[in-house]
């Protein structure tokens, strides 16, 4: 990719989401129980195996995350000139 748009760097993310209502108290126990998952040395070797990495942290942390994913994929929609339906 970086040969043909000089700087750009393409990533992936995986991650878990609620739907936008869910109480606070469901998704701060869901993330507790994520991220515990993820300081599980096995899984975290897993993930290392299939080339990932383990990002825990905050639902926030996330959602910035990932709306900056969505930018950059966005960006290069917009670059490539394909339109979306």
């Amino acid at each position: 990719m970086s040969e043909v748009l000089p700087g750009f760097e393409v990533s992936a993310v995986t991650g878990i989401a609620a739907p936008r209502a869910t109480p606070v108290d469901i998704v701060e126990r869901l993330n507790a129980e994520i991220n515990a998952a993820y300081a599980d040395a096995a899984m975290a070797a897993r993930f290392a195996e299939t080339g990932g990495e383990v990002l825990a942290g905050t639902p926030m942390a996330f959602g910035r995350l990932f709306g900056g994913e969505v930018a950059q994929w966005a960006k290069l929609l917009k670059l490539s000139g394909v339109k979306t339906e």
